[in-house]
């Protein structure tokens, strides 16, 4: 997310520093992330200390605060979990919006840098622990449960009419439209062939952007906005596509994360639908931000540059195993 939200930022680190009992000395804007609805800061305190600062429009759902304290309860260090408020709880609320505060972890995603081989290993311990923690029964009552029922079909279709029709998106539409409709059909016919596995925790956008390392260190866990209990497919889909990161999956590096997770063999059917219900969905995310033209060039420069990325990605794939 490149835009700042319309809030006073003096004003929220007031509130930050109210909250946490924490002296902020400066609050920074980083403009990472592609949720048009959640913003980061990095919070600067006089003691020297770092914190990360999620702001969410609306609010966090129980299971994205719950879920990473327990799994931290649980012994699955690399689980960044949100910092409770002196009497209590984690999320604060700051007019429209909710606050959560986390640890701080240098060194930055590994979208760009890709794993080294020590991390692939760790990559799969780390799902393969997390596959196999079975959830409390308070956890279990809020956690999302897999339908197979994506409304991004919809959205496409709709958003999809106003596409063809814009100056910004025409020539996008005309090149693209046919083979996002055929990506649509795709997760239909997928989805009622998919069998009805066994269910784990899932984090649900495990892709490298959301792995944290300084260089070869340990792995850092973030973004647990929406948990899910799934198959595992559900988690394992960001690490044999390709789809994600710079330095995706080989036979070298699944050899290391198999190394790590166990012996696995994924279903490929259901491999298949993750992946395109992934795309379908963030095709569907990405023309209504473009189409909303609330946002800076800049903004809409990205978003633009990731939408014509996924389209050429589903133009060039056949999903069907």
């Amino acid at each position: 997310m490149f835009d700042k939200p319309r809030v006073d930022q003096r004003l929220l680190a007031a509130e930050v520093a109210a909250a946490w009992a924490v002296d902020v000395t400066d609050l920074v804007f980083l403009p990472v992330g592609l949720d048009e609805s959640a913003w980061a800061y990095r919070v600067d305190t006089s003691a020297g200390d770092r914190y990360f600062l999620k702001m969410r429009r609306g609010e966090f759902t129980e299971a994205a605060v719950l879920l990473p304290r327990f799994l931290r309860a649980q012994g699955v260090r690399q689980v960044v979990a949100p910092i409770d408020l002196p009497e209590g709880g984690a999320g604060r609320g700051f007019g429209h919006y909710q606050l959560l505060l986390y640890p701080f972890h240098d060194g930055g995603s590994l979208w760009d840098r890709g794993l080294t081989d020590r991390q692939w290993v760790e990559y799969g311990e780390f799902l393969g622990r997390l596959h196999a923690v079975r959830p409390s029964a308070d956890l279990a009552g809020v956690l999302p449960v897999e339908t197979y029922r994506s409304n991004a079909g919809e959205r496409l279709r709709v958003l999809g009419k106003q596409a063809a029709a814009s100056e910004a998106l025409g020539a996008f539409w005309d090149r693209y439209g046919a083979a996002l409709h055929r990506l649509s059909a795709t997760v239909d016919e997928l989805a009622s062939r998919v069998t009805h596995a066994h269910h784990v925790i899932c984090h649900a956008d495990i892709h490298p952007g959301n792995l944290l390392a300084d260089g070869d260190g340990p792995l850092h866990v973030v973004d647990w906005d929406a948990p899910i209990l799934a198959p595992r497919e559900r988690d394992l889909m960001f690490v044999y596509s390709q789809d994600f990161g710079d330095h995706p999956v080989n036979a070298h590096r699944a050899e290391l994360f198999r190394r790590g997770y166990g012996p696995l063999e994924p279903d490929q059917t259901m491999l298949s639908y993750y992946r395109a219900e992934r795309q379908l969905d963030d095709v569907a995310a990405f023309l209504s931000s473009v189409l909303s033209r609330h946002s800076s060039p800049e903004s809409q420069a990205n978003d633009r540059h990731w939408l014509t990325r996924i389209a050429e990605t589903v133009a060039e794939t056949t999903y069907t195993p």
